[in-house]
């Protein structure tokens, strides 16, 4: 024999009914007994129905019109027009008593346990009868079994306890004569000894099938749903989460438990003891595997089997030196919110016992806090214990796994990844059996957290990095194409899946939580909502992606000045912008320690040298114990091209528009001209040393006239570099007549910097600096004679580009 019991979505309407049909059709069973819910969301309908009724709003008559109309046009899809005259009679006259219950509810204006029970319980009669009839309507050898004749409780509505003896002998007995292949019950629904309506609880149509198939001896338990099995997290918050093959009782009792919706924790209890194995199915795709529950079978050692969670949790603490070592407190408090039908789903407590925490549902927590001061008021006025705390807006976290005990480090896995995410931990269990470590987090932070620890423990050490990318110019949009082409041997050389979420430029930003398509951004942006620094960090937050990485590929002060925000809620930044870097000591060291509380990596190698490993070189050798002595270096790409393409057949003018129109310099190229961004770029380096500097302490021997240094536009700016040009070729010829080569050098010794330009004569280590290359001589207590040298392209869109990538990728392998 077998049971199969069919849930609310597979039994929503006349089309999933068709398909359930075709399910118990092919069962290849020559016994089979079929429970069903009630027809999708019609439980739902019916709890408002009577709370509007109660409340004496006669709101209730559509409500109540809209379940008849569901059940009435169900009826009329699946019966054949010839036959439908009885079943609409016999649905009508179930419907008519029901809308009686309604109108004495709304009389009397309240409705007591045993009333609410005997309303819901039309969902499942109803639905039960239906689906009977269209299955003897199919061809089916098919009887209909009223759930409230076998299935017996005590008189306790809306949770009642099954009185074991009497249903197995009434199942055993009715089914040993029933005649039909196919029985269809209602789920959910039970009678008292007396006769009166009872329900097993909110997802009670499992526990009956399974109090069904224990009773019967079945072969197997079937529990068709609207997915394929139990998953390792909510598919419905974790996309990469997959189907469990096979789990055992223990493991799916505790994912059930805590919020594994796809089956209701007591089913398992019944079948437990007769070793019945339990089977997940998806109605809609019936040829699925699905999640098989037997006796623990983990033969390949797997140790965390799924992450789940339940949530509108809040926490109740009580705490006092009067607890330390006084017997009785513990009792006292779980006894009195047991009295109060308070169920505790969660339990911490000190070893010190001057404090007790306990997880509840948030729904009872004003009415908790309330019932324990009250227990408890003699010694809250003694001072020996501090009134009730509630915390609300929680939710419990769980990793679950038989063969967790069998090996180390799971816990601290746990929790570090959910550090490196800023996701706090506001009370932790682990019970003795060690298949379940549990964590009480923000309930905001519940996607992000199982998100990360799926990734963690499920995929094969592939790692999402989510990116949001403000400025998607020159450098920005190299720095997309260059992941658009990378994703691929990333994701499969690396394991790392890089997504961008968010995009912005001056004008417009755009988001999309499951991933920018690279290969049509511009349009998504052109067409996107208008750009605004501060609503861009706040859907940043809002999204509270794990693996969150800011990316700031402009050269504005305002998007500096942000940087604190996103790295203080454990946001990695990676910049090209030097502005932050190289601004007041205080604010650069403030976000290098924020980087370090919170774990969020600030990273900013493209402000020095573009592309080139200057400061992860720099901070190597810090790290290893080396000493910075001096530094010399031509830092400015730009002014390396400029000075290597001007002489006496060209004009200072037209060589400095080149450089700017072919990305070499800033897009207000006095920024470069006037020294200002290699200052920045000496200023960085001195720091990553080890030295406090500010830009006012460095030495700037600017090359260009007053005037030019004045202009406020870049029209003015050119304008000036024309009336200055023999000034400029003056200097060329100079050096030229000396045999050496103009180079704007930057020079850090003895905590001294400045920058300026300099003749460089032929043998020098500058001299041979082609285009735009950068050149790093860095003098050590390691290297004091011999300087290590860095040197190559340090300016242009593609390598600032690949030197922001490079970053990305750092923060990845972290």
């Amino acid at each position: 024999m077998k049971v199969l019991k069919f849930g609310g979505t597979s039994v929503a309407n006349a089309t999933n009914i068709n398909l359930v049909k075709e399910i118990v059709a092919h069962s290849g069973s020559n016994k089979i007994v079929v429970v069903v819910s009630a027809l999708g969301g019609i439980t739902d309908l019916l709890l408002d129905a009577a709370h509007l009724a109660s409340s004496q709003s006669e709101g209730y008559q559509s409500v109540f019109k809209e379940i008849e109309d569901r059940h009435l046009s169900t009826v009329k899809e699946l019966i054949n027009i010839n036959s439908q005259s009885k079943v609409l009679s016999k649905v009508k006259s179930e419907l008519n008593s029901l809308e009686t219950l309604l109108e004495g509810a709304f009389l009397i204006g309240e409705i007591t346990p045993r009333l609410s029970d005997k309303i819901v319980s039309y969902g499942e009669l109803l639905s039960s009868y239906i689906i009977s009839e269209y299955f003897v309507e199919s061809g089916l050898d098919c009887a209909y079994v009223d759930s409230r004749t076998l299935i017996k409780t005590d008189d306790h509505n809306e949770k009642a306890s099954v009185n074991f003896k009497l249903t197995n002998q009434n199942c055993q007995e009715h089914f040993a004569e029933a005649k039909s292949t196919v029985s269809v019950m209602g789920g959910f629904i039970a009678s008292s000894e007396k006769g009166n309506s009872t329900t097993l609880g909110r997802g009670g149509s499992d526990y009956t099938a399974a109090i069904v198939a224990a009773a019967l001896d079945a072969a197997v338990l079937e529990i068709y749903t609207d997915v394929s099995g139990m998953y390792t997290a909510n598919p419905k918050l974790v996309k990469q989460a997959k189907a469990i093959p096979h789990i055992s009782y223990e493991e799916a009792m505790e994912l059930s438990h805590f919020g594994a919706k796809v089956l209701y924790p007591p089913t398992i209890q019944p079948v437990l003891s007769k070793g019945i194995s339990i089977h997940i199915k998806n109605t809609f795709e019936p040829n699925n595997a699905g999640t098989l529950i037997t006796k623990n079978k983990n033969e390949k050692g797997k140790t965390v089997r799924g992450i789940t969670h339940v949530g509108n949790m809040a926490l109740l603490s009580l705490e006092g030196p009067g607890m330390v070592g006084i017997p009785g407190i513990s009792k006292r408090f779980f006894e009195v919110l047991s009295q109060h039908d308070i169920s505790v789903v969660f339990i911490t407590q000190a070893s010190s016992e001057h404090s007790i925490c306990v997880g509840i549902s948030a729904n009872d927590i004003e009415k908790a806090v309330e019932i324990v001061n009250e227990a408890f008021e003699v010694e809250i006025e003694r001072g020996k214990i501090k009134p009730a705390i509630a915390e609300t807006e929680l939710a419990i976290i769980a990793l679950v796994g038989d063969n967790m005990k069998k090996h180390q480090g799971l816990s601290g896995k746990m929790f570090s990844t959910l550090g490196r995410n800023n996701v706090n931990i506001r009370a932790i269990a682990q019970g003795a059996s060690e298949r379940n470590i549990s964590a009480v987090i923000n309930e905001g932070d519940v996607k992000k957290a199982l998100n990360a620890l799926h990734e963690e423990f499920f995929e094969e050490n592939v790692k999402q990095l989510n990116l949001f990318v403000m400025g998607v110019g020159n450098v920005g949009s190299k720095f997309l194409e260059q992941i658009r082409q990378q994703r691929s041997y990333l994701k499969e050389k690396l394991k790392l899946n890089i997504r961008v979420i968010g995009i912005s430029n001056s004008r417009t930003m755009h988001f999309d939580e499951n991933g920018i398509s690279l290969s049509d951004w511009q349009n998504k942006l052109n067409s996107g909502e208008k750009a605004n620094k501060s609503k861009f960090y706040e859907h940043v937050q809002k999204l509270n992606f794990r693996n969150s990485i800011f990316v700031d590929n402009t050269a504005s002060s305002e998007v500096a000045s942000t940087y604190s925000s996103y790295l203080g809620n454990s946001i990695s930044v990676v910049t090209c912008n030097k502005i932050a870097c190289s601004s007041e000591f205080d604010n650069y060291q403030n976000l290098k320690d924020l980087a370090r509380e919170y774990n969020a990596p600030f990273l900013f190698e493209t402000n020095v040298g573009a592309g080139l490993p200057i400061i992860d070189t720099l901070k190597h050798l810090i790290a290893s114990g080396d000493k910075v002595l001096k530094i010399q270096a031509v830092l400015s790409g730009s002014l390396n091209f400029v000075f290597n393409n001007f002489n006496d057949q060209t004009t200072f003018h037209d060589i400095v528009k080149q450089a700017q129109e072919e990305g070499y310099t800033e897009p207000d190229p006095k920024i470069d001209l006037s020294g200002i961004d290699v200052m920045r770029k000496i200023l960085i380096l001195a720091r990553e040393s080890g030295n406090r500097l500010e830009i006012d302490d460095i030495k700037n021997n600017s090359f260009l006239p007053e005037e030019s240094l004045n202009t406020d536009n870049n029209d003015d700016f050119f304008a000036s570099l024309k009336k200055y040009e023999s000034s400029f070729q003056e200097m060329f010829a100079k050096a030229s007549a000396a045999s050496s080569k103009l180079k704007y050098v930057a020079q850090y010794e003895n905590g001294q910097a400045s920058v300026g330009l300099q003749e460089i004569p032929k043998g020098h280590d500058f001299y041979n600096l082609e285009g735009s290359d950068n050149i790093v001589l860095f003098y050590t207590e390691r290297y004091p004679n011999q300087p290590m040298i860095i040197k190559g392209a340090g300016a242009g869109a593609d390598v600032t580009a690949s030197g922001i990538f490079a970053d990305i990728i750092r923060i990845g392998n972290f």
